[in-house]
This record gives structure tokens, sequence and C-alpha cells, in this order.
């Protein structure tokens, strides 16, 4: 069986990239290219990427109106991703042509609220109530539009994981236990985030910049 631990590779020097991704790939299942990466990569380096061998997640965290977003993802079907993610918040409409665009190879899941965000931050834009509430009704509306499965935080995939249990739970911002927080507000440790649920983990900072990346990324393994 496959690692759940997926490495998070956010910079745009592409031989930064496949570095990183060649010190940790005997422990971690899969590779999460993010904005950062794309915008500076772009198809090619998603290609390059791919040639190490590790499944690609796609964290593009799509969000515009329905026909754009599928426009969008078809314009995406030759990187073959294994994950994509959209923003919930699109809408039901966005979401099921989101999904009947994606080639049957792509799980698309749905970003529900950002692990850097909590209940104030959701008041400042207008939602009411508890992270858990928003990404509660998020979840239901992505598993009512066919998608695969839902993005959030591991505080909430429990709940998220009674409601849908064959949905696809992407759990990120996990960190270690007595890791530094850096801009994660509901963050569990990896081992928490699997217990209650997650599919997979997405892990950034903790590894990409360990002194020992592969270390890093051993450590973390052999808690899960």
């Amino acid at each position: 069986m496959n690692s759940p631990l997926y490495v998070a590779i956010d910079t745009p020097d592409l031989q930064k990239a496949e570095a990183l991704a060649r010190q940790v790939r005997n422990h971690v299942g899969g590779l999460k290219l993010g904005l950062e990466f794309f915008c500076a990569n772009g198809h090619h380096g998603v290609h390059q990427m791919a040639k190490i061998g590790l499944p690609i997640f796609l964290d593009l965290k799509l969000h515009d109106i329905p026909n754009t977003v599928a426009k969008a993802v078809q314009a995406l079907h030759p990187l073959e991703p294994a994950i994509l993610t959209v923003h919930a918040a699109g809408g039901r409409a966005m979401l099921e042509d989101a999904k009947a665009a994606a080639g049957s190879h792509t799980k698309v899941v749905a970003v529900t609220v950002l692990t850097s965000l909590d209940d104030g931050d959701l008041l400042d834009i207008g939602v009411g109530g508890r992270a858990m509430d928003q990404v509660s009704r998020l979840a239901d509306l992505a598993q009512s539009a066919g998608l695969d499965g839902i993005v959030c935080s591991g505080e909430e995939v429990g709940v998220a994981r009674a409601a849908w249990p064959n949905g696809f739970f992407v759990v990120p911002g996990v960190r270690p236990a007595g890791g530094a927080m850096g801009d994660q507000k509901r963050a569990v440790t990896p081992r928490e985030a699997l217990d209650r649920g997650a599919s997979i983990l997405v892990v950034g900072r903790p590894i990409s910049l360990a002194a020992d990346p592969d270390l890093a990324a051993r450590a973390i393994e052999a808690t899960l």
C-alpha cells in the first residue's frame, strides 16, 4: 500500500523541486504541486515531476464560473493528475462541471475552509458560525455534486468521514508533535489526522525546510 503522506512542493525552482522529490521519494506516497510551482513551471514542470514516478496532486484550487473551470480542467487533461482541487464555494454547478470535465483517472476534491482560517476569519468574510459547521455544509454540497471528496483540516475530518463514509479526505497543514504551527490555525499531528479519517496527509515545510528532508519524511512516516 502506498504511503498516505504527500509532500507539498512549494517552490518556483524546478531543480529544487526535483531534488526534494528525489530525496523523499522512498518515504512519501505522492507529490503535491500548488500554485507557486505551477505558475512558475506550468505543464512542463508537472511533466518533469511526474517522471519521478509518484502520483501528482495538482492543488490549484480552481474557483470561477462553471464554464471557465470546466475548460481549465479540460486543459489539464494531458497532465493526468491523480488529484485536483477546486473550491467548494464555487457552487454546485461549478463542482458538477469540474467533475464532468475531469478524466476518470483524476479525483476531484473540493476545498472547504483553508487551514489558515479560524472562526474569526470566517466571520470577517461574512460566514457565521464555526469552521466545523462550514466544512460540514460544503462537504454535503461536494458529495451531492458528485465529487470524490474534500479538503479539510484534521479537526473536521472525523465528522466529515462519518457523514460521507466513502469519501476521499485530504488533510493539509498537519504538523508533527511539537512542530511550529506557522500560518496554520487548525492543525493536528499526522497520526491524529489519519486516525480521524484522513485518506491522505499533506505535509510541506516540516519536510521541505528540514535540514534532512528524507529523515524528516521518514520520521513522519514512522508515526503512521
